[in-house]
């Protein structure tokens, strides 16, 4: 049973979407700094995709220098806003603190970093300069995490540099895929803005990519030429026989809300079906808008599921129920759906076996799927000579380099789906390796 009632404005709905890492203020801020040991070959530094100086920055913000903080945090990762809020730092930064060793809580890195990039973001703090213009241009494809970090630093380094999006607005999933208790609508374009006033970034938005056309005319005026283009819709699987009105992908229904807030209405039995993160996120942002009740189904167990610990304990907390050792079979009804059929599952040698007569169903008015997203094949066919590894992923050097030499990747689209301080990396380490490539260095 949801321990939510259905939000009705928009007060409401920020109070059911209340924020996992709110933001402190100056004396939480003065006095969870002060915590910090300023360790020697800081464990945390090494855990952060993005080496940001943990330590160095928690210093600064105990010095009130909230001016160097932010640089120290932004100059390692070009969405440190997006990522002190979004980012699983209890499995990362703040999953290596030292404290966890001494019975005592973790430094909470994630709200610090938020701190002091929010101070900067709040006070339009100027911190980085456009390089001298070289001559050349780069375009990148997807505006999302890591089409932003490497535009940024591309920018940095007086490349010229177009943005090209599919979608109406930028940011890719950090704005349509991440659950909005997480981080607000407001604080992803807030963070954008502010690099975008700095660095001067183009963003083209409304602009897909479908044709050979398109993609000639790109090479032809571009130097070099960056695929953030993440993954696909929801992937889908013969379940339903026909199409029904109410089986929704996750990641289509996470942007929807995203989109619409309270003005989004969830019917009164929620099926979810999948055991990673974004399932959890589903489930739990169902029971957040008021579901009686919102049940989360996965083939495996509880200990094979792809989402991390505390994503399930959240949706769990939220009202969500769950299933495990459950495979989907058919999903009932005509038009409409009316509910799933499932059929129990044993592990055996490793594999997943049916449980002969033990199929049973549950009722549902709406179906979210959460079952991984589909890779752009379509428009990865345009591009001559792109290698691809056997999971359809863009393969990629050490200098984020695809097989064709004019193109680089980062983010979803080579590691098949991780998180935003990942591409973060990606596209700013992409960046670096377009410069050396543009200027005959190894």
């Amino acid at each position: 049973m949801s321990e939510y009632n259905i939000p009705t404005n928009e007060s409401e709905f920020e109070q059911n979407f209340a924020q996992k890492k709110p933001l402190m203020n100056p004396t939480e801020a003065y006095f969870e700094s002060a915590r910090c040991l300023y360790c020697y070959d800081a464990p945390c530094i090494a855990a952060c995709p993005t080496g940001i100086d943990i330590p160095l920055f928690i210093k600064q913000i105990h010095t009130q220098n909230l001016t160097g903080s932010a640089k120290t945090i932004f100059e390692a990762n070009w969405l440190g806003n997006a990522c002190g809020k979004v980012c699983p730092t209890g499995v990362l930064c703040e999953g290596a603190c030292v404290y966890n060793h001494q019975n005592a809580p973790p430094i909470q890195i994630g709200r610090l970093q938020n701190f002091a990039t929010h101070d900067a973001i709040e006070k339009n703090t100027p911190l980085f300069q456009i390089g001298t213009d070289n001559g050349r241009k780069v375009a990148i494809i997807g505006s999302g995490p890591a089409g932003i970090a490497c535009a940024c630093e591309l920018r940095t380094m007086g490349y010229q540099v177009d943005i090209f999006e599919a979608k109406e607005k930028p940011t890719g999933l950090t704005i349509h895929g991440v659950a909005a208790y997480k981080i607000t609508n407001e604080e992803v374009l807030d963070e954008l803005n502010y690099l975008t006033n700095q660095l001067n970034l183009n963003f083209i938005c409304n602009h897909s990519i479908e044709n050979e056309k398109q993609v000639d005319d790109l090479e032809k005026k571009y130097d070099a030429i960056f695929l953030g283009i993440g993954l696909g819709p929801t992937a889908t699987f013969d379940l339903t026989k026909k199409e029904k009105n109410n089986v929704v992908g996750a990641v289509e229904f996470i942007e929807e809300l995203r989109a619409k807030h309270h003005a989004l209405k969830v019917p009164a039995k929620v099926v979810v079906i999948g055991g990673g993160n974004t399932a959890m996120d589903a489930a739990s942002q169902a029971a957040r808008l008021g579901a009686n009740t919102v049940t989360l189904v996965y083939r495996r167990t509880k200990e094979k599921m792809g989402a991390y610990g505390f994503e399930y304990t959240l949706a769990i907390s939220a009202g969500v129920d769950s299933i495990f050792n459950a495979q989907p079979v058919e999903i009932l009804g005509n038009s409409e759906a009316t509910g799933v059929k499932f059929i129990k599952t044993k592990a055996s040698n490793g594999k997943l076996e049916y449980i002969e007569g033990s199929e049973f169903e549950l009722d549902a008015d709406l179906v979210i799927m959460a079952t991984g997203q589909s890779k752009h094949d379509q428009f990865l066919s345009l591009i001559n000579e792109l290698e691809l590894d056997d999971k359809k992923r863009i393969k990629v050097n050490n200098q984020f380099q695809t097989s064709n030499s004019k193109y680089f990747s980062g983010g979803d689209a080579i590691n098949g789906g991780a998180e935003v301080v990942n591409a973060a990396y990606d596209g700013k380490m992409a960046a670096k390796g377009i410069h050396q490539w543009l200027n005959g260095n190894e």
